[in-house]
């Protein structure tokens, strides 16, 4: 939905959720200075019009049983990123995969496996989809820090936030 306008009170509750996605709509409504109906009204409008794509858990695989965690750096003909996409992430142990715009190592996909040998075969089943693998990086750890821009910051006390943000997530594995 490519007309959606999106205001502060939006902007508000997506920061919010990234701060915490299991918050109530009355808990997000306390801190937004709306009610819990608006909070619900506004969620069903961004997730209808694609910008909340969805809620996951940050898993830590090390802790889950899934010691390595592996990037490989890949070369695909641009003109099969969009069949491929959804044939890659059937991989099992692929858990994301990333299209980049140019150059020649142009799609990223991030994997999990409990040996090396279960990354030895994802690798070959990358390659059997026609996949030229670059390169092949172990991930020791990854932080995620929330877009301050969803947080609107008028008034004298702009740079200070609320007290639940420690703007950061950190995933080992």
């Amino acid at each position: 939905m490519d007309d959606l306008q999106i205001d502060d009170v939006d902007r508000s509750i997506l920061h919010q959720l990234q701060l915490n996605a299991r918050q109530t709509d009355t808990e997000i409504a306390e801190k937004v200075d709306v009610t819990s109906t608006t909070v619900r009204n506004r969620l069903d409008k961004l997730e209808d019009g694609g910008v909340i794509r969805g809620y996951y858990p940050d898993i830590n695989y090390e802790q889950a049983g899934y010691p390595l965690h592996v990037m490989f750096v890949c070369t695909i003909n641009p003109n099969n990123l969009d069949s491929l996409a959804e044939q890659i992430l059937d991989v099992r142990g692929v858990v994301t995969t990333r299209d980049l715009l140019g150059g020649e190592r142009n799609v990223h996909v991030e994997v999990v496996a409990g040996t090396v040998r279960e990354i030895e075969e994802i690798r070959n089943e990358l390659a059997d989809l026609g996949m030229m693998i670059n390169s092949s990086e172990i991930i020791s750890e990854t932080e995620v820090q929330s877009w301050d821009h969803f947080y609107p910051r008028p008034g004298p006390d702009a740079d200070q936030d609320d007290d639940t943000d420690d703007a950061s997530v950190t995933d080992q594995g």
